[in-house]
């Protein structure tokens, strides 16, 4: 499992190694006396208490049984899947294809009620259109190599948008300049994606604000990040998801968020940025 960028992730995996290793300890046994009454390199138990890597169910099992505390094995497995879920790989979320993720993605917008969004390269799915959705699942799927479900999934990601007009969301969505201006989708999608920022624009569920490329910046820009009602960040990278639920952390995103809302524009001065790159597509 790839080291996860997330101090999240990686406070829980350590966490997760300091328990094991209180059960050794706790059982009288050094580090050599396991790793042999396990049958393991020496290695692979060092790095299991040093968090670097994540043990499996099996693993904790034989820990724990060679620990006397086999009560302790379903805890402990649980905890484990819980770390391995804040950093998951697309490539491992896209192994069937993209629509389940989709579908999740769904699921978690269904029970936010506020919805705060910062994004650098594509605009959020739930404002994308069918044309720009297809474009970008296509080319993320030529890059992971994992299996073409491009139809089902965009149908996933557009039934998303119907959140924007049932009572209870609010979406706050903060967008670089350089997400109008990024050909991202041919050109006919590209207009067509910008004309869709102008009509979504007005919706009461709907704050919009663009940072302006001459902004003077008090926040670099950076990874785009879901803040879901304070409780959970949700950070999409190249490589993988990662899911932020520590609260320090929830709250660095939120500054962040507040940070970059200050650079930005909104109402007519943001149209006009979204109607300068109508114009600017040739």
């Amino acid at each position: 499992m790839t080291v996860s960028p997330s101090s999240s992730a990686q406070a829980a995996r350590e966490a997760l190694a300091v328990r094991l290793t209180h059960l050794r300890k706790d059982a009288g046994l050094t580090g050599k006396e396991l790793f042999a009454r396990c049958g393991w390199h020496p290695a692979k138990t060092t790095r299991i208490q040093k968090g670097d890597a994540p043990p499996s169910d099996t693993d904790i099992r034989t820990w724990c049984s060679v620990c006397g505390a086999d009560d302790q094995a379903g805890d402990l497995i649980a905890t484990a899947r819980a770390v391995d879920s804040m950093y998951l790989e697309w490539r491992r979320l896209h192994q069937g294809g993209m629509r389940k993720v989709q579908q999740d993605w769904n699921t978690l917008h269904e029970r936010t009620r506020v919805c705060r969004v910062y994004v650098s390269n594509v605009p959020p799915g739930f404002f994308q259109t069918p044309g720009f959705a297809t474009a970008v699942m296509e080319q993320i799927t030529t890059f992971q190599g994992t299996p073409n479900d491009v139809a089902e999934a965009v149908a996933a990601r557009i039934a998303r948008s119907r959140f924007l007009y049932e009572g209870g969301h609010r979406y706050v969505v903060l967008m670089e300049e350089s997400v109008l201006r990024y050909r991202t989708a041919g050109l006919e999608a590209m207009r067509g994606q910008l004309r869709h920022l102008l009509t979504v624009m007005p919706l009461f569920s709907v704050s919009l604000g663009i940072i302006p490329f001459t902004a003077q910046r008090t926040v670099w820009p950076l990874e785009a990040f879901y803040l879901h009602d304070d409780v959970q960040a949700v950070v999409e990278t190249l490589t993988a998801e990662i899911k932020v639920k520590q609260p320090r952390e929830v709250a660095d995103y939120a500054r962040a968020f507040a940070g970059l809302a200050e650079m930005a524009v909104y109402g007519d001065a943001a149209r006009a940025l979204i109607h300068d790159a109508i114009d600017a597509l040739e």
